[in-house]
């Protein structure tokens, strides 16, 4: 079969280069699949200087895991590609991909992996610290963080939840509501967690000498902080690929993202998603994860059909 293919024709094309993306081609060339990653080279946590809790990898470097596990597919044969696979439609029983440099690629089946892009509050130099000392994980970060004074922007639509969540990190807690309404037992859980509420827009982030030193209000007020939570982040899922295919979709506090079965598998017949793309609670331990049980499924599902197939040849 895969002689019969040309330099742009694979069995699976893999949209994405992250954990979720290089863990399904892993899976799959070891499988000895005609593999092609797709990677636009925008990994989620860039910004961040290195990653926390997977297991024999605590404190890696995102640039060097993900170099790593590129390594580790050339023994494969699985190519990765740098692009942006901007258009994707149904070929038959397969799939036609185009990049934006105009290469047309085929596909039998794909795995998008394409993660998620964190839409920052307008909050004055807030960016600029962003994966330093503006954070958004308590897992991903709350250790390095531990006992400092932490500062929290409320999400609009779960306002106490970030603030208890890092309560547990420190005992100086601020929640900047910015706009947000408590709930009585919002109220009660964060004076039980001993976590402050500042009422008022937060307008800025005051940095000395490179340091975030506390929020500065709309109303003038500044309150003190060493590192801010941004709960009020916006994600935004990398979907345009699953949205051009029909994919469904379901609906988060967070936005909207693809819908997928146990295995990774979406409404589409012959595509899987994994990672972020599916849902804003995805670390990289647990894309890692779905993608290999996306791409092991996907083999599983390949193989079967095609012996079937075969076995009716015989047969006729």
């Amino acid at each position: 079969m895969n002689a019969l293919m040309d330099d742009n024709s694979f069995e699976v094309v893999v949209v994405g280069g992250g954990a979720a993306g290089l863990s399904a081609a892993l899976i799959l060339g070891r499988s000895r699949r005609r593999t092609l990653v797709v990677d636009a080279g925008e990994p989620r946590n860039a910004p961040s200087g290195h990653m926390q809790g997977y297991l024999s990898r605590d404190g890696m470097a995102p640039a060097e895991f993900l170099a790593a596990g590129r390594r580790e597919l050339l023994a494969y044969g699985v190519e990765v590609r740098p692009g942006e696979v901007t258009a994707a439609a149904a070929d038959g029983d397969g799939f036609a991909l185009t990049l934006a440099d105009g290469t047309a690629l085929a596909a039998r089946r794909l795995v998008v992996a394409t993660g998620l892009v964190d839409e920052l509050p307008e909050i004055g130099g807030l960016a600029e610290r962003w994966g330093r000392d503006v954070l958004h994980c308590p897992f991903c970060h709350g250790w390095e963080v531990r006992d400092r004074p932490l500062g929290v922007v409320a999400h609009p639509a779960m306002p106490a939840h970030q603030a208890l969540m890092v309560s547990h990190l420190s005992s100086d807690v601020t929640l900047f509501l910015d706009g947000a309404e408590l709930t009585g037992q919002d109220a009660r859980l964060l004076a039980a967690a001993g976590v402050r509420t500042v009422e008022g827009a937060v307008e800025a982030v005051a940095v000395e000498d490179d340091r975030l030193t506390g929020v500065r209000l709309a109303d003038g007020r500044a309150v003190g902080c060493e590192v801010l939570f941004a709960a009020g982040t916006r994600l935004l899922p990398r979907d345009g690929v699953l949205r051009q295919l029909g994919a469904e979709g379901y609906e988060t506090p967070f936005g909207t993202f693809v819908k997928v079965d146990e295995a990774g598998r979406t409404s589409v017949p012959g595509v899987w998603a994994a990672g972020n793309v599916t849902g804003p609670a995805e670390q990289v331990v647990n894309a890692a994860g779905a993608g290999y049980r996306a791409g092991a499924v996907l083999h599983g599902e390949l193989l079967m059909g095609d012996l079937a197939a075969r076995a009716d040849g015989l047969e006729g």
